[in-house]
C-alpha cells in the first residue's frame, strides 16, 4: 500500500513536469515568434512580409524626401526653376531660332540633365523637384482636412443616428451631386475674385489657399459614407451597450470604443485619398485655374508640354514617369496596407 506522502510526492513531481514543460514551449514560441501581440504589431508584421507594400513605401518615402529637400538638391545643383537660362551669360545657345531646346531629347546634358524648358529655357529638373514639392504639400494638407471632416461628419451622423443622420445623409447626398471637374474650373476664378481685384496679380499663397477650399469643400464625403457605415455597424455591438449601461460618456464611447475600430478603412482610404488630390490639384493647373506662372507644379508642366509635344516629345517623359510612379506606389501601398490590416483580403 502506497503511503500519503508518496503520492503527495509523485503529484508534486508531475506539476513540476508540467511547468516546466509549460516553459520549454513558451521559450520555444519566443523563438518562433509566437508570442501575444497587439494588432499593430501583427499589421507591421504582416506589412514586412509583403514585398510589394515595402517596395512602395520606399519610392513613396523618396518622393516626400525628395519634396522636402528641393531647396538643397537645387543649391547643389546650381540651378533653379525660375531663371530663364538663355538670358545668363553662358547660355545664350540652349536655345534655336524657333525656341527649342539644341541637342536630343529635349537638350539633355551634363548642365541640363533632365534638359530644358522650350521658349523660356528653364532648368526642367529643378522644375520637377518644385513640382513634386507643391504637390506634394497641397495634397497632404488638402487629404488632412477632407479625412478630418468626413471622420467627423460620418461619426455624428453614425452614432446619434435619427434625424441627425437623415439631415447629414442629406447634406453629404447634395455635395455628392455636385460635378466635382466642373466646380472645380468655374468656382476657382470666383473664390479668388472675393479676395484680389481682377485688375490685380492674384498671390501664390491666396491661389492655394483657394484651391485648398474649393477642393476641401467636395473632397470629404466618400470619407464621411464609409465612416457613418462602420460606425452604424459598431453601435449595436456588446462592448458599446456595455459602456452605454456603464454610465460613460458619449464621447468617451466614441474616444475609447468606436473610433479605435474604424482607424483602419480610415487609414486605407486616406492611402488613396492622396494620390487621387495631386491629380486633382494637377488638373486644375493643367486647364489653368490652378496655379500659374511662375509657380512649379505638376500640371503646369502637362499643360506646357501639350502646347509643344510635336516639336518636344521628351519634355513631358520625366514628369509624367514621376506622376505615373507616384500614384501607382501611393495605391499599391495602400492595398498592402489594407491587407496587413485584414489578412481576410490578401491577394
Amino acid at each position: 500500500m502506497t503511503s500519503p506522502i508518496e503520492i503527495e510526492g509523485s503529484e508534486a513531481s508531475v506539476t513540476l513536469d508540467k511547468d516546466a514543460t509549460a516553459k520549454t514551449e513558451a521559450a520555444e514560441d519566443n523563438k518562433q515568434g509566437h508570442t501575444g501581440r497587439s494588432p499593430g504589431q501583427l499589421m507591421w508584421t504582416r506589412f514586412k512580409r509583403d514585398r510589394t507594400g515595402v517596395i512602395s513605401a520606399c519610392v513613396v518615402l523618396f518622393y516626400f524626401v525628395i519634396a522636402a529637400l528641393a531647396p538643397v538638391i537645387s543649391a547643389l545643383y546650381g540651378k533653379d526653376p525660375y531663371t530663364l537660362y538663355p538670358t545668363q551669360a553662358g547660355y545664350e545657345d540652349i536655345l534655336d531660332d524657333f525656341g527649342m531646346p539644341y541637342g536630343t531629347l529635349g537638350g539633355i546634358s551634363g548642365e541640363f540633365w533632365f534638359g530644358v524648358e522650350p521658349k523660356l529655357g528653364r532648368d526642367v529638373f529643378t522644375m520637377l523637384l518644385y513640382g513634386i514639392r507643391t504637390s506634394l504639400y497641397m495634397a497632404v494638407v488638402l487629404t488632412v482636412l477632407a479625412v478630418a471632416t468626413g471622420v467627423l461628419i460620418g461619426m455624428v451622423s453614425g452614432f446619434f443616428g435619427g434625424k441627425v443622420d437623415y439631415w447629414l445623409g442629406r447634406t453629404t447626398d447634395f455635395f455628392l451631386a455636385f460635378p466635382s471637374q466642373l466646380f472645380f474650373i468655374a468656382f476657382m476664378p470666383v473664390v479668388t475674385a472675393m479676395f484680389v481685384s481682377p485688375t490685380d496679380e492674384t498671390p501664390t499663397y491666396l491661389r492655394a489657399v483657394a484651391i485648398l477650399l474649393v477642393m476641401w469643400f467636395l473632397g470629404w464625403m466618400g470619407m464621411a459614407r464609409l465612416v457613418r457605415s462602420s460606425v452604424l455597424s459598431l453601435r449595436e455591438r456588446e462592448f458599446v451597450e456595455a459602456a452605454l449601461v456603464s454610465g460613460a460618456s458619449r464621447w468617451r464611447i466614441v474616444r475609447k470604443e468606436i473610433l479605435p475600430n474604424i482607424v483602419t478603412p480610415i487609414l486605407v482610404q486616406g492611402t488613396y485619398m492622396l494620390p487621387s488630390a495631386i491629380l486633382s490639384i494637377a488638373f486644375l493647373s493643367y486647364v489653368g485655374v490652378g496655379f500659374v506662372e511662375p509657380t512649379p507644379d505638376w500640371g503646369r508642366m502637362f499643360a506646357i508640354g501639350s502646347e509643344i509635344y510635336q516639336q518636344d516629345p521628351a519634355y513631358m517623359f520625366f514628369p509624367g514617369v514621376a506622376l505615373v510612379i507616384f500614384v501607382l506606389a501611393f495605391n499599391l501601398l495602400g492595398d498592402s496596407v489594407r491587407d496587413a490590416f485584414d489578412p481576410k483580403t490578401g491577394r
